[in-house]
């Protein structure tokens, strides 16, 4: 079947399901292997669960005119988004970048609703099969789209862009993260500037944080011209702003392009979120909102999925930010809890992953700046922390269960405790102990 043919079978059952435990009756079942599956083997239970076909590419697994065989379900899923998406006569924002990224779709989208019908990938689906399914959910009430795209490797942005097809887009920044895949630092500037490739090619609008050197650079070599720009300098950018108080949630003052001065009180904690607040207020700009309504996005923000989120408990002001971690993300943290207006400060820091060979010196530099920085409580957890303790005062623990036990048996109290590490870390569990 040729993916013209399918559309017609998507546009009568326009949910996508990959799953059979979460299958959606009426759906497409689309049955993509994974490391440990293969998914053919599940088609007859996704039928059974209601779907109304599936899509396989194992002939074997085909019982009836239910089960469409395909040559490869994964490389058909991705088509079909392509083929969706040019379809849709809407604006398709487009975002990579080291950190940030979930955040500042979120925040653009909080904006953009004000006004605008704006579907935004949900969770992280923001790779190889996130982006498409992604785009699979855009339906023909939405009047926008934000689409959030992940690497950890290069030619990935390349190739999720040719199935998003961004109208308009922006990286939030280029920092150290999944070096192993990337092939250092120098790799991960590759691999996110082929965003701007495409949009270059395509004669699209690009965002970008004016204050960012490396992303000056970035534009720089590819002679990008019409950019539109942001960040805490008046001069040449739409939209400019800057921090007014951290303590713990970050309010911002930003002037409009008329030289209007607005004051707006998030629920973010982070001095760092200030470049993510920013670009969705340029963006709301550029597509003439009212300041009024782009106020009202980003106050009526709440974060979610432990990025940047303020937890309250009897005893202690947490900052929970442990979805993930890599040595960019954990400097900005320090520094950020390092400013912020508390009495007693803590850190507890967990293992960073996907670092390869830069493993042991990128966990040996951020302990040294934990060291440095104006706090009263280091704690370390994990493997990568542990091998470099030596030389260093500070709480080191070669496991979560560890660092629980430890914990239990001297509780922290009356503090603001920054939690931050990757997420195979778990250190969600620690929360309860504060």
């Amino acid at each position: 079947m040729v993916t013209e043919q399918l559309y017609e079978l998507f546009l009568q059952h326009p949910v996508i399901s990959t799953d059979t435990r979460k299958i959606v009756p009426g759906s497409l079942f689309f049955a993509l292997k994974g490391d440990n599956f293969d998914a053919n083997s599940f088609a007859q239970q996704a039928i059974e669960a209601g779907a109304a076909y599936a899509i396989i590419d194992n002939a074997h697994y085909r019982l009836s005119d239910q089960y469409i065989l395909v040559d490869d379900a994964l490389t058909q899923l991705q088509d079909l988004a392509r083929y969706h998406r040019k379809q849709l006569q809407i604006p398709v924002i487009g975002l990579t970048g080291t950190n940030g990224k979930t955040t500042t779709k979120e925040l653009i989208k909080a904006v953009l609703s004000q006004r605008f019908n704006t579907y935004a990938t949900q969770g992280n689906l923001n790779n190889h099969i996130g982006v498409p399914l992604s785009i699979l959910s855009v339906t023909p009430e939405h009047e926008m789209a934000v689409i959030e795209m992940g690497a950890n490797h290069q030619k990935e942005i390349e190739m999720l862009c040719t199935i998003s097809q961004p109208t308009h887009g922006l990286i939030t920044n280029v920092g150290k993260a999944h070096l192993e895949g990337f092939g250092g630092t120098e790799g991960v500037k590759i691999a996110k500037g082929e965003l701007y490739d495409y949009l270059k090619a395509n004669n699209r609008t690009i965002f970008i944080n004016t204050d960012s050197p490396v992303l000056a650079e970035m534009a720089a070599a590819r002679d990008l011209h019409g950019t539109i720009g942001y960040g805490t300098k008046n001069a040449g950018n739409l939209i400019s702003g800057h921090v007014t108080k951290n303590a713990p949630y970050v309010s911002l003052e930003w002037i409009s392009p008329s030289g209007k001065s607005h004051e707006v009180d998030s629920h973010l904690t982070g001095a760092y979120n200030l470049d993510n607040m920013l670009v969705a207020i340029c963006i709301g700009t550029h597509f003439k909102m009212e300041d009024a309504e782009i106020n009202a996005g980003i106050a009526g923000y709440q974060p979610t999925n432990n990025r940047s989120q303020i937890m309250q408990t009897a005893d202690n002001t947490l900052i929970c930010d442990y979805y993930n971690a890599n040595p960019s993300s954990m400097a900005v943290a320090i520094d950020n809890i390092s400013t912020m207006d508390a009495k007693d400060k803590v850190l507890v820091l967990g293992d960073m992953f996907e670092l390869g060979d830069e493993s042991a010196a990128e966990h040996k530099a951020i302990i040294q700046k934990a060291i440095a920085a104006p706090v009263n409580h280091r704690i370390f957890i994990g493997k990568a922390f542990f091998e470099q303790k030596n030389g260093f005062t500070a709480d080191f623990y070669e496991t979560t269960e560890e660092a629980i036990n430890a914990l239990k048996e001297n509780p922290i109290k009356h503090a603001t405790v920054l939690i931050k590490g990757s997420r195979g870390m778990a250190l969600e569990r620690l929360t309860q102990l504060f």
